[in-house]
C-alpha cells in the first residue's frame, strides 16, 4: 500500500469540496473558543518538551467524561459520574508528565480560587478542575521536569478566547505518535482543535492532544498522516498491515501513550447528556487512530455544557457532531505538530 501526506489545506479543501460534508459541518474554520465564554490557555516547560493546556468555562458549565484507555492518568472523573452530586465544572486540565503532570491541576484551583471561582461549600469555594494526563517523559532527555502547579497556572492566566495555537504547545509539546513498533519509530504530534456550528446556532469544539501509540489515518483517504515508520526511516509501517501478519506480540508497548480531549458545546444538557457525548466523542478517536483504546492508551475525553443556546437539541446531534470536531482536532494536531530531534513531523515526512 501506497502512503502520502496531506498538507491540512489540502485536507480542508478536500473536506470542503464534499457537498454532503458541507452541510453537515455547517460554519467551518472556528476554533473551540468559539462557544462563548470558553477561554483557553497553554504553558509549557522551557527545559523540556512537556506542557499543559487549561479550558476554562463560564459558570454554571455542566461536565461529564468518558476513559476508554486502559492505561489512563486522571484526576476528580468520579465526580463526574452522573449519580454523583457535583454537577458544575469549572476548569478542565490536560498536561504532559506522566501522572506528575497531575500537579498542573493544583495551579488552576489556586488561580480560580483567588478570583473567588468554585463551588460554594459555605466556608470556601471549591474550584472543581477535573484532568488528566498524557506520557512524554521519554522526551526530551529531562524526564524529571513535568507541568506542575506554576505550569497550571501560567496556562489558566493566560487562557482567552482568542483562537488557542495548536502544534507543539500545552499538553502537546512532547506528544508523539506511531510508538507501536517502538520509539525509534515515532513521530511527532502536538494539540489541535476546531469547531461546527450549525444554521441553529449550536456550536460544539473541541481541543485534543494526541499521544497515541497507534498511528494517526486520514478517514477520508485512508492514507496514514502520522505514524511508525518504516526501518529506512521515511516510508510508513503501517501498523493494520503489522498486526495482521502478526507482527506485534504480546510485549509491543508499555503504559506511555494517550490521547486526551475536551468536548464543549453551547447547548444545555443534563450530566447524563454530557456524559453520553463524551462517550460518542471517542468515534473521532477511532475513525482517525488506529489501534485505539488499547492496553497501553489511556484515552479520555471529557465533554463540558455551558448552557447558552436557548433552543433545545438532542442528545443524538451534539453527540454525533462531537465525534466529527474530535476528528478534526486529532488530525489538526498532527498537520501541526514541528519536528523535534529524531522525532520527525508529519509536515517533514513525505
Amino acid at each position: 500500500m501506497k502512503h502520502y501526506m496531506l498538507s491540512f489545506v489540502v485536507l480542508a479543501a478536500a473536506l470542503s469540496s464534499n457537498p454532503a460534508f458541507s452541510q453537515m459541518q455547517g460554519s467551518d474554520g472556528l476554533a473551540v473558543t468559539a462557544v462563548p465564554g470558553v477561554r483557553v490557555g497553554h504553558a509549557e516547560r522551557s527545559e523540556r518538551p512537556t506542557g499543559c493546556t487549561v479550558v476554562l468555562f463560564p459558570e454554571g458549565a455542566v461536565g461529564g467524561v468518558s476513559v476508554q484507555g486502559a492505561a489512563p492518568g486522571t484526576r476528580e472523573t468520579d465526580l463526574l459520574d452522573p449519580m454523583n452530586s457535583v454537577e458544575v465544572v469549572h476548569a478542565i486540565v490536560l498536561s504532559g508528565g506522566s501522572a506528575f503532570g497531575l500537579a498542573s491541576a493544583d495551579g488552576v484551583m489556586r488561580f480560580l480560587e483567588e478570583r473567588g471561582i468554585g463551588f460554594d461549600v459555605g466556608v470556601a469555594r471549591v474550584p472543581i478542575v477535573p484532568a488528566a494526563i498524557l506520557f512524554d517523559l521519554g522526551v526530551g532527555g529531562r524526564p524529571d521536569v513535568r507541568p506542575d502547579a506554576e505550569c497550571g497556572y501560567s496556562a489558566a492566566a493566560s487562557a482567552s478566547t482568542a483562537p488557542p495555537a495548536d502544534g507543539n504547545v500545552g499538553a502537546g509539546a512532547g506528544a508523539t505518535v506511531g510508538k507501536l513498533l517502538g520509539f525509534q519509530s515515532a513521530m511527532k504530534s502536538g494539540i489541535g482543535d476546531a469547531a461546527i456550528e450549525l444554521p441553529n446556532g449550536l456550536i460544539v469544539g473541541a481541543v485534543a492532544a494526541v499521544n497515541a501509540a497507534g498511528d494517526v489515518v486520514d478517514p477520508e483517504t485512508g492514507e496514514i498522516v502520522a505514524g511508525a515508520r518504516g526501518e529506512d526511516g521515511t516510508g510508513f509501517a503501517d501498523v493494520r498491515v503489522v498486526l495482521r501478519e502478526g507482527g506485534i506480540g504480546g510485549g509491543f508497548g508499555r503504559a506511555e501513550n494517550t490521547t486526551l480531549a475536551v468536548v464543549v458545546t453551547n447547548a444545555r444538557l443534563t450530566k447524563a447528556q454530557v456524559n453520553k457525548i463524551a462517550q460518542m466523542a471517542h468515534d473521532g478517536f477511532a475513525r482517525t487512530i488506529y489501534p485505539v483504546h488499547t492496553p497501553v492508551d489511556g484515552d479520555v475525553i471529557f465533554a463540558v455544557a455551558t448552557g447558552s443556546l436557548d433552543i433545545e437539541v438532542s442528545t443524538l446531534t451534539v453527540g454525533a457532531i462531537a465525534a466529527d470536531v474530535v476528528q478534526q482536532a486529532v488530525l489538526k494536531a498532527v498537520l501541526s505538530a514541528e519536528s523535534l530531534p529524531g522525532l520527525p513531523a508529519a509536515a517533514d515526512h513525505r
